[in-house]
């Protein structure tokens, strides 16, 4: 019945996640609302390190993808977890410097770093640039000088496989606007320049092939690929590459027909490739990194509505209106993501009805799902939707001027704010 472990019954017959009462979370913070199970998500940041050490021994960094879920008190779990973390933006990189996260754990992405960017992230000590293009490298390359630095760098690479998911996450392939491809010599041409650049030190190899993939055979091959051109590299440029990062993507649960595979058994099969392919080409077993982020949060988050509406269109649609949308929750608007929903204070009633839950928006793609199975519903209701912990509160607008709900975290049965609701104050702060 429950899409994540995390999630339960007690003897009222309410939600709880984390072993806390959702409909008691509810009305002591209002709704919308973002819940966390913290614990839920330190456990599987513990599950991601034990597979590698497992797998791969001690030479390794599983570093959380931070646009999944970035907040000051997520960098504090990462850190006391013994994490990296990816950022892709300045913004995120400043979160992770004020919540005082090792920033040589840290790996600075992106297509289009800025001029700015590049030096918070060199005056704060980031561990690794993720070079996206040459003109990037030459800019880094001369700010770095300026600076009196040395860049440490892997550069991002599209090794040209297909993951089966939604076109606009498919990150690998050739035609894609992250990276430099290995066909063409593009990838093999970067790397020239790179060693020939005075203050960049190339470090690293990286890829990301897609999100929410649950084939594992896709990371296998991109593996055996990325593992090829650093032997490549060594021939011909008598210079081992030492670090290999190989992103993410591992899929989630968002509803009862979606099978991902469990987290040893996708490390096992990409950390044996690794050591099976640099033993074929007589390298040495590369520093390996891998970027998870929905993996870690999205199964431990639920956002709670109230309903609002029930409109009926006879022998058309039932839309369900709540009090929140696209502004906290823009997935079905970008990729038609489709999601699971429940009534957290009548968990086991049938879901007998089909609906759309609609936003409060105006905009008519406002939408959370259509045609989903809920029990009957009235206004006042409350209705969670799960597995929410990813790429919803990171993705949150104050479109329509709608103020962005809180977070909050649950923990030994007990939660904490983490994150406040916005007011119609903060919503015109910047206005002059």
């Amino acid at each position: 019945m429950f899409l994540s472990s995390c999630l339960s019954e007690n003897s009222e017959g309410h939600l709880t996640i984390g072993g806390v009462d959702v409909p008691a979370l509810a009305r002591e913070y209002g709704t919308p609302l973002y819940i966390m199970d913290e614990d839920a998500i330190r456990s599987t940041c513990r599950e991601y390190r034990k597979a590698m050490l497992r797998h791969y021994g001690k030479n390794f960094l599983v570093a959380f993808a931070s646009k999944a879920f970035c907040t000051k008190y997520m960098y504090k779990i990462l850190a006391e977890e013994n994490m990296g973390a990816d950022v892709v933006s300045g913004g995120e990189l400043y979160t992770a410097l004020k919540a005082g996260f090792p920033m040589n754990r840290v790996y600075f992405h992106g297509n289009n770093k800025t001029d700015d960017e590049i030096k918070l992230a060199l005056s704060s000590g980031v561990g690794r640039f993720v070079a996206d293009n040459t003109e990037e490298l030459s800019r880094l390359n001369e700010i770095a000088a300026a600076e009196g630095c040395v860049a440490d760098i892997s550069f991002r690479i599209k090794p040209g496989v297909e993951a089966h998911t939604h076109e606009f996450i498919k990150t690998g392939q050739i035609d894609s606007k992250f990276g430099v491809a290995l066909i063409n010599d593009e990838a093999f041409d970067f790397a020239k320049t790179a060693l020939g650049l005075k203050n960049i030190r190339l470090v690293g190899v990286h890829c990301h092939i897609g999100s929410q993939i649950f084939d594992i055979d896709p990371f296998v091959h991109a593996a055996d690929l990325m593992i090829d051109f650093i032997s490549r590299v060594k021939s011909e440029l008598g210079y081992e590459i030492a670090e290999l990062n190989l992103g993410g993507g591992f899929g989630i649960r968002y509803t009862e027909k979606d099978d991902p595979k469990q987290i040893d058994e996708i490390v096992k099969s990409f950390t044996s490739a690794v050591l099976k392919k640099v033993s074929e080409n007589n390298i040495k077993p590369p520093f390996l990194v891998i970027e998870p982020g929905r993996s870690i949060v999205a199964p431990y988050g639920i956002t709670v509505y109230t309903v609002g509406s029930v409109k009926h269109i006879k022998n058309i649609r039932t839309y369900v209106s709540i009090d929140g949308g696209m502004t906290d929750n823009p997935r079905y608007a970008l990729y038609q993501s489709e999601y699971t929903a429940v009534l957290p204070e009548r968990i086991n009633e049938p879901a007998t009805e089909t609906v759309t839950i609609a936003g409060r928006c105006c905009e008519s793609g406002d939408l959370i799902g259509k045609d989903m199975k809920i029990p009957p519903v009235k206004p006042n209701d409350l209705i969670a939707v799960l597995s929410t912990g990813a790429y919803n509160y990171s993705m949150a607008s104050n479109y329509n001027r709608i103020p962005r709900p809180p977070v909050v975290t649950v923990s030994g049965g007990k939660s904490r704010l983490i994150v406040r609701r916005e007011s119609y104050e903060d919503l015109i702060r910047n206005d002059i």
